[in-house]
């Protein structure tokens, strides 16, 4: 299959890598000059010591990437995911388009598959692919479990057929809404968990943190139209687990500096990358509070990163909670 990755961060990258050995990939980046390093260097910044393989196309041009493109996926950050898919609108206004980002837009709090809506209408086919995945990990061709969904079922199956391998897992849903979400709010959990580790008060606080996070990304989940199940699987559980325990999540470290004192501009300029659950927490706030659904672990995000709680009163509010049924 022919495949164009729009996007050459670490994400981008690291699929690049592993797809490259059984289909054609272009890798696109924006910025030309990071284009031509990346293709004369063949190793990403974003994936010290990782050789990006030599069948990896690095295109340096949109239109030469988008030519011949059975599928286009899109693997900015959030924010940049509109900008580009009005890009590929301009030059393909019907591809089989798929994203592998996570969050909400900051501007209009939509999810990406509502972006894609808005930004490229007429696409024949569109989906997202998510899960826990360090990108990292994926590049060395350690194993890893992901899931593509679609609203179309059957290009959810045929895309996850045609990129699933040994090393790259890769199962189907066409519940895109719970996908997403699962992605997306996990982050907001896990900056609670860095938080709590930062904090140093232990295993059985962060279980317990990763529990009831998990219920309350679910209570959300199933009122913005996603399915229980999801948030169960690979992109809901799985991918919480990995946000809140891996050393290599941004969002955790996040966390983890917030409890030692630092600023939230000191700790995002010093990280160098993006850290979705930031943008996304005040969204997750505002669509629950929306529907009248309770979420204290956001709210007492929320409260860190944009009202100057300190973390550990943020921790007692929580701990000071009435008991109730679970």
């Amino acid at each position: 299959m022919n495949i164009a990755i729009l996007g050459a961060g670490a994400w981008g990258t690291a699929l690049a890598a592993s797809w490259s050995s059984v289909h054609s990939v272009k890798l696109w980046t924006r910025a030309r000059v990071d284009a031509e390093a990346l293709a004369r260097s063949r190793e990403s910044r974003y994936l010290p010591g990782v050789r990006v393989p030599e069948s990896v196309t690095v295109a340096t041009e949109l239109e030469a990437a988008l030519a011949g493109a059975e599928l286009v996926l899109i693997a900015t950050s959030t924010e940049g995911l509109r900008d580009t898919a009005v890009r590929v609108h301009a030059i393909d206004s019907a591809p089989a388009i798929a994203w592998a980002c996570k969050g909400f837009e900051k501007a209009t709090a939509l999810l990406p598959h509502q972006v894609v809506a808005e930004a490229l209408p007429a696409a024949r086919h569109a989906g997202v692919i998510s899960g826990p995945s360090f990108a990292m990990e994926v590049a060395r061709g350690q194993p890893t479990a992901v899931v593509f969904a679609s609203r179309d079922a059957q290009f959810a199956h045929a895309m996850s057929a045609s990129l699933n391998s040994a090393r790259l897992r890769i199962y189907s849903s066409n519940d895109l809404t719970g996908v997403e979400l699962g992605g997306t709010l996990k982050n907001v959990v896990a900056i609670a968990a860095g938080i709590c580790d930062g904090l140093s008060l232990g295993r059985n606080a962060r279980a317990a943190l990763v529990t009831r996070g998990l219920a309350e990304i679910s209570r959300l989940g199933v009122a913005m139209g996603g399915r229980l199940e999801t948030f169960n699987g690979l992109t809901g559980l799985g991918d919480l687990v990995l946000t809140c325990t891996g050393e290599l999540s941004r969002n955790r470290e996040v966390g983890v500096r917030l409890a030692q004192g630092k600023s939230l501009d000191t700790i995002l300029s010093d990280l160098g990358h993006v850290a979705e659950g930031v943008l996304s927490a005040r969204a997750a706030h505002d669509h629950a509070r929306e529907r009248g659904v309770e979420m204290p672990i956001t709210d007492a995000v929320c409260g860190v990163l944009f009202e100057g709680r300190p973390a550990m009163e943020a921790v007692q509010l929580l701990l000071t909670r009435d008991p109730r049924p679970e």
